[in-house]
């Protein structure tokens, strides 16, 4: 049996010689009408909920239908594109071997010169060195022999 708020606040009970309290009664049964009106609003705002969330839940449904079919396409034109993209790298990386073969080639040959410079001018350094020190040493000795005169004619001068 369901009760209504009104059906609960009208309910008439006999009266007793040794039965309840009135105001007791009436006091727990305004509590239950309080209780009850706030099921029924709440049970009305759950459908209401719960009719808000079907539509949301068909439009996401929707959308979901939306996003595979768009997704299917994205797949389709991802595979192209990978496609395309595979065979430009090819090309691309072709091309840059056949620069770095050159780059290296060229370079090798820079070493080369390069190195052929370097002992040409370890050559030279060792020449350019050789005659400063046979220059340094002819010097030494012209003054050392120039330092022996000096002495010899200050010896003589001394006396």
């Amino acid at each position: 049996m369901n009760f209504t708020p009104n059906e609960i606040q009208n309910i008439v009970f006999k009266k007793s010689t040794r039965g309840f309290n009135q105001d007791q009664v009436w006091d727990f049964l305004e509590k239950v009408i309080e209780d009850y009106n706030h099921y029924i609003k709440m049970n009305l705002e759950l459908k209401e909920r719960l009719a808000l969330l079907e539509e949301s839940i068909n439009r996401y449904k929707s959308v979901e239908e939306t996003l595979q079919n768009t997704l299917l396409v994205a797949q389709q034109t991802a595979d192209d594109i990978k496609a395309v993209a595979q065979r430009e790298s090819e090309h691309i990386i072709n091309t840059a071997q056949t620069k770095a073969t050159s780059i290296i080639e060229h370079a090798n040959d820079e070493v080369l010169k390069i190195k052929l410079k370097q002992t040409q001018l370890k050559k030279s350094y060792l020449v350019y060195k050789t005659q400063l020190e046979t220059l340094v040493r002819g010097q030494l000795e012209l003054l050392a022999s120039g330092t022996e005169e000096t002495d010899i004619k200050e010896e003589t001068n001394v006396e």
